[in-house]
């Protein structure tokens, strides 16, 4: 039985001044889980029904430094789901050294400002599909480990490395460095019929306010995705998950 005090502990990691303070996120899901072992990634607490305990692979097991039996009802008050998964865990933020000058030697995406943490994840997940290793957003874009961006990178974040930085400082080096920065908004010309290297970033604005004014100006390629249709109304752009997806898939098929 968890008692009151680890589940207070728990719930609070859904807070990122506590994950920063810890240094500790949650990972929620059957399948996340068994991939971040998998993986060779530690966990420091898991807590679990019993059957998936003991649905873990031999050897896994050594991944772990706890492990807690937990009913769907103790699930149900830690988890950040209104259905529980039959396992949540708690994992330690890995340590990741930003170098600018390794990031800008391939193509590396950088955000500006994402708030919406389903978008975040989104991102993330299509970065990882379409072979992008480097992220760097903004310091005010929303957290990486919060729960809803863990869900909707599916484990993506495994595989992507994402920093958080002054962005206006890092678009001034890879300017300094002749990197092209790809600004995608929607007065840029066609993605399809514009010359796209293998060596750049692409840079992706705020859900509303798309790309802040301060960043335009580091800008040496303006991008956007046509639009197929003369409807009026209705649908007047993606949002940055779906564009990111786009525009990822297109440099990755040249």
């Amino acid at each position: 039985m968890l008692s009151k005090n680890k589940i207070k502990q728990i719930i609070a990691l859904q807070k990122k001044k506590i994950r920063d303070e810890r240094g500790l996120y949650i990972i929620e899901g059957d399948k996340l889980i068994k991939e971040y072992l998998m993986s060779g990634m530690h966990i420091r607490t898991l807590f679990a029904k019993p059957e998936f305990i003991n649905s873990l692979p031999d050897g896994l097991n050594r991944n772990i430094d706890e492990t807690e039996h937990a009913s769907f009802d103790e699930l149900k008050k830690i988890s950040t789901l209104k259905t529980p998964h039959n396992a949540i865990a708690v994992v330690q933020i890995p340590e990741k050294q930003f170098d600018s000058n390794i990031i800008l030697k391939d193509l590396c995406a950088a955000l500006d400002f994402i708030q919406d943490p389903g978008n975040l994840g989104t991102v993330i997940r299509s970065a990882s599909w379409f072979g992008i290793e480097n992220i760097v957003c903004s310091d005010d874009c929303v957290d990486i480990y919060n729960p809803k961006v863990i869900q909707a990178s599916m484990g993506a974040i495994m595989h992507v490395n994402v920093y958080y930085t002054d962005l206006q400082r890092f678009l001034a080096g890879a300017v300094e460095k002749g990197v092209p920065v790809y600004g995608t908004m929607t007065e840029g010309e066609s993605i399809y019929s514009q010359a796209l290297g293998k060596i750049g970033v692409i840079l992706l604005g705020n859900e509303s306010r798309g790309i802040s004014d301060e960043l335009l100006t580091y800008v040496s390629k303006r991008i956007m995705i046509p639009r197929l249709n003369n409807f009026r109304l209705g649908i007047d752009s993606l949002n940055v998950g779906m564009a990111a997806s786009v525009i990822f898939s297109e440099f990755a098929r040249r």
